[in-house]
């Protein structure tokens, strides 16, 4: 059991500084609780304080925010159906640094603002400030030392997600006393100074691998040291080229040392892809406690603990499989996903796999549903479908693959004639309600397919790396954890670390490391597709329904929990479908047959596209390519274009509804919240003038 989970988010109300999200009360200092500030001059309040520190990141995945300020406006996703967060994607004037809200014209009042993060990060520092001036008050050396460890760690960690969106942030580092409005902007090179001396001291405080907490909660010197280096990283990286020319070899070598450390410390990586994510069978279960995780957003069933939606991330990544499917796939929380469609992968997400030797897109792409209410008895009687058939089929394709190139593919309303005649699923051979195909005569057309012209991005195959068949009800609160570092990008660290340096012989050694986990091992069946949904049917055996199906005869019937699970959740994938020249095989594969002169076809392709002709240039998007294949939705992607300076080029080039307003020299960061810079005061106390005020903006803005 994670102890940490049990604990962690109560304890927030304990921290003595609290800072309000908006306005002129921005960074005030209040009593937030019962206890003085005495109590955390003893080894107890300030442990609990520490504590408390967890709680801080869960904010990102409790709503809407982690999906548009990580995700969105990049290479790897663009918008489904759904429209909630648009800003964020296609860059409009509404990316402003006011909130997007429904009086400034926003779907819903989901859009995440462009203060959430900027609050919510200093919230952490507050209380990071308090254990840190305090921490000589403790004489418990042990007590303080890990107290100190865990405090330079977040704030270490906030900083850099601050720094990452804004560039040149408030360096608060002290305590507040008082109304405090007269700040100073801090450079970005300063703001990158104070990360790595806060993640150095984390490192230097952290005795090692310590699982106070829990295997996968605990922060250890080896998360410290994986921060460590993605900030050593970014600092030596493009974005910074206007000032960091003197930090750039050491920082390069200190990074290596850190990712060495991890690495070393940590062990092997996960053996299974498939035991990252998709073997997930319940909450604190096994894979939720492995070596390779080195920073997660805990998560249980304690209700004490779920905050104010518990995870949902379960919604960003589902297509709207109900619709798609006209109504023979039912949505509830036997699915683990929901159909909210805010994340529709964009054509090069699915290009960049090898879609023959990568396990690793058929371990994350969820590319069949199944029949759970037969909607027409008639269609059914005529087409032979049953309960637990397929429903919606989705065959990822190649660019040169010329199979399907006559037939007729949509949502069930466009009554597709495509169907399984050769019985490659070895479900029966039947045809399905709704199917779908990526290319046909050399077109991608997998974003065309739709009910009605107005959602046609709603038809696509989503990831299942944050499917959670944990909640009771269809929209309930979750308990998943939710992985925000692990060992296979510390590899991916350290290897771009080796390709700045001119070492690539290393850094091949480093990524062949991420590519030999992600080969088919020898006996695997490739269309086999292990999903979270397994957990719901176990924990759930006896729960009931309130949902009802129809079965051929016309009869309504109130299933079970566990039949519609079974029903709706088929143990398949497309693979055949999707390489029809392939004959079945159980054969490894291998996929280190590659160099940095001569890169896989997929990233040939992919490189070409971005006219790209130095070799160190190439070899980082290389490796940006293999990051997607690797932490693809992992929470990274923004922060990892902004670093390299690819932001623009890439996604201009793989998400063409970012074409039209994304613009160099403005978004490769984001708006300085307004409502922090109008509360701002002069030192004498007169308001700042509109001049001073558009100084205190990023360019563009």
């Amino acid at each position: 059991m994670n102890k940490i989970k049990n604990i962690g988010l109560g304890l927030l109300t304990l921290s003595s500084v609290m800072f309000t999200s908006c306005g002129e009360d921005f960074l005030k200092e209040e009593l937030n609780t019962q206890y003085s500030t005495d109590y955390f001059q003893t080894a107890e309040g300030l442990e609990a304080l520490a504590v408390s520190l967890y709680g801080n990141i869960r904010w990102h995945f409790g709503y809407e925010h982690a999906y548009g300020i990580t995700l969105y406006g990049t290479d790897e996703f663009t918008m489904g159906g759904d429209n909630t967060s648009w800003i964020w994607n296609t860059y409009e004037p509404a990316l402003n640094p006011l909130n997007y809200t429904t009086a400034l014209g926003a779907p819903n009042a989901n859009c995440p603002g462009v203060s959430g993060l900027w609050d919510e990060m200093y919230f952490g520092i507050a209380s990071c400030n308090t254990i840190i001036a305090n921490a000589d008050l403790v004489p418990d050396e042990t007590v303080r030392n890990r107290c100190l460890a865990h405090a330079y760690f977040l704030r270490g960690y906030n900083f850099y997600r601050l720094t990452a969106q804004y560039g040149g942030c408030v360096l608060q580092t002290t305590p507040a006393v008082g109304v405090v409005r007269n700040f100073t902007r801090s450079t970005e090179e300063e703001c990158w100074g104070q990360v790595i001396s806060d993640l150095r001291n984390a490192y230097n405080y952290f005795t090692g691998e310590e699982f106070t907490y829990g295997k996968g909660i605990t922060w250890t010197k080896a998360t410290a040291a994986h921060f460590l280096a993605k900030a050593l990283l970014f600092r030596a990286s493009e974005r910074c080229s206007g000032w960091n020319g003197k930090y750039v070899e050491n920082d390069l070598k200190e990074a290596i040392d850190a990712c060495t450390y991890a690495i070393n410390a940590r062990g092997a990586l996960v053996e299974d892809y498939s035991d990252l994510y998709a073997n997930w069978s319940g909450v604190d279960c096994d894979i939720e406690q492995t070596n390779e995780i080195l920073m997660a957003a805990g998560h249980n069933a304690n209700s004490s603990t779920t905050g104010r939606f518990g995870n949902r991330t379960y919604n960003y990544f589902t297509p709207q499989y109900r619709t798609v499917s006209n109504q023979w796939t039912q949505r509830g929380q036997f699915i683990g996903g929901m159909e909210f469609q805010r994340c529709r992968p964009t054509e090069y997400a699915y290009a960049v796999y090898d879609h023959v030797d990568d396990a690793r897109m058929w371990k994350t792409f969820r590319t069949i549903y199944g029949i759970n209410k037969i909607v027409d008895t008639k269609l059914a009687t005529e087409k032979g479908l049953e309960l637990g058939d397929p429903s919606i089929v989705m065959i990822l394709n190649t660019e040169e693959d010329g199979t399907y190139n006559e037939y007729k593919f949509g949502a069930g309303a466009l009554n597709p004639n495509w169907y399984d005649k050769d019985n490659i699923l070895g479900l029966g051979g039947k045809w399905a309600p709704a199917s779908l195909v990526l290319y046909q005569n050399g077109e991608y057309v997998g974003n065309t397919f739709g009910t009605t012209a107005s959602n046609a991005s709603n038809f696509f195959a989503g990831i299942n790396k944050t499917d959670d068949c944990s909640r009771t009800g269809e929209k309930g609160d979750a308990h998943r954890d939710v992985t925000m570092a692990r060992l296979g990008e510390t590899y991916l660290v350290r290897a771009e670390c080796y390709v700045r340096q001119g070492e690539y012989d290393k850094a091949k050694i480093d990524i062949d490391v991420v590519r030999k986990r992600a080969q088919w091992k020898n006996g695997e069946e490739r269309d086999t597709y292990i999903s979270t949904d397994d957990y719901f049917a176990k924990a759930n055996s006896t729960a009931s329904n309130t949902f009802k199906t129809q079965v051929k005869d016309g009869s309504s019937y109130v299933a079970s929990l566990v039949e519609m699970n079974k029903w709706s959740n088929i143990p398949k994938n497309t693979y055949y479908l999707s390489n029809p020249s392939l004959q079945r095989t159980t054969a490894a594969s291998d996929l280190t047959d590659w160099s940095f002169d001569n890169f896989p076809d997929v990233d040939k392709k992919i490189l070409d596209k971005l006219n790209l002709s130095d070799k160190k240039e190439r070899a980082i998007n290389f490796i940006l390519n293999e990051r997607t294949r690797e932490l693809l939705g992992e929470w990274l992607r923004w922060e990892d274009l902004s670093r390299t300076n690819t932001l623009i080029k890439r996604a201009k080039a793989f998400n063409p509804e970012t074409v039209a307003n994304i613009k160099e020299n403005k978004h490769e960061y984001r708006p300085i919240p307004q409502s922090f810079i109008d509360g701002l005061l002069n030192e004498d106390g007169t308001n700042l003038s509109d001049a001073q005020k558009k100084a205190w903006q990023n360019p563009g803005y």
